[in-house]
């Protein structure tokens, strides 16, 4: 499912236009990625957890010049699923 796809169904389901879904729906999505940028988690219960995670200093290969390189610790996006919605996919 797209994001038009999304508005769409949420339009039909409420009976609210596009235009009202649309700027609902991208202020949701920006308030997520403001906060989990910030290193805030973003828990919405029943669906699941935008979370912050810390990938830690690693050695890795460039295997086309045969040198090793230091990856510096950095921080990455995840989604972790409730479990409401993990049982719903079994």
């Amino acid at each position: 499912m797209t994001k038009a796809e999304l508005i769409s169904a949420i339009a039909h389901e409420t009976g609210y236009d596009k235009a009202t879904i649309l700027n609902i729906v991208e202020s949701g999505m920006e308030l997520v990625k403001k906060n989990v940028a910030a290193g805030e988690n973003v828990y919405l219960r029943g669906f699941g957890s935008f979370i912050t995670k810390t990938r830690a200093e690693k050695v890795a290969r460039n295997i086309t010049k045969n040198v090793s390189i230091v990856v510096p610790e950095h921080k990455i996006p995840a989604f972790k699923p409730s479990k409401e919605y993990t049982a719903m996919l079994k």
